[in-house]
């Protein structure tokens, strides 16, 4: 069983509210737009993390991190990327992946807009956590985290934050 914190958008910010939650995690998962690396290195500090880059973050972000990030924790198969869209409106390159390879939970960012929804479709969770940063048009920031035991997703929460 692994307990996974899940952020995105954090456009350089990151703060105590956001450490504490670190801290209880026994991975942290970051969607892009990560902003400052300090950010990144800081999650590094305390627990292992598995990012991608966002559309604002620069040369050292894309050279530290990759565009998508896919791989299998606790039996769960994981997609995690920046800009994916949502059921029934992904982007083409991920329905055009998804003819041949489809995760059991799709991680996206971007929005700002925390999502959760099952795709009755393609069978998978598609989860956004919103924004975690202070840049953007969301009022709260937000996060999610839950648990991967034995090839299912348990325990899904929302965190809120503070108001940005």
């Amino acid at each position: 069983m692994k307990k996974i914190l899940l952020l995105s958008d954090t456009h350089s910010f990151i703060d105590d509210q956001i450490l504490k939650f670190v801290k209880q995690a026994d991975e942290v998962w970051h969607a892009g737009d990560i902003g400052d690396l300090n950010v990144t290195d800081t999650i590094q500090k305390h627990k292992p993390l598995r990012a991608v880059y966002g559309n604002i973050d620069d040369k050292d972000a894309r050279a530290e991190f990759p565009l998508d990030n896919k791989f299998t924790v606790e039996g769960v198969s994981v997609w995690i990327t920046h800009i994916g869209g949502y059921p029934n409106a992904y982007k083409p390159r991920i329905k055009e992946e998804f003819k041949s390879n489809i995760p059991k939970l799709f991680i996206c960012g971007h929005s700002h807009i925390l999502k959760v929804q099952y795709d009755e479709k393609f069978k998978l969770l598609h989860l956004n956590p919103g924004a975690a940063g202070k840049h953007g048009f969301h009022k709260i920031r937000t996060m999610l985290r839950f648990e991967l035991d034995n090839g299912a997703v348990k325990k899904l929460e929302v965190i809120e934050l503070a108001h940005r």
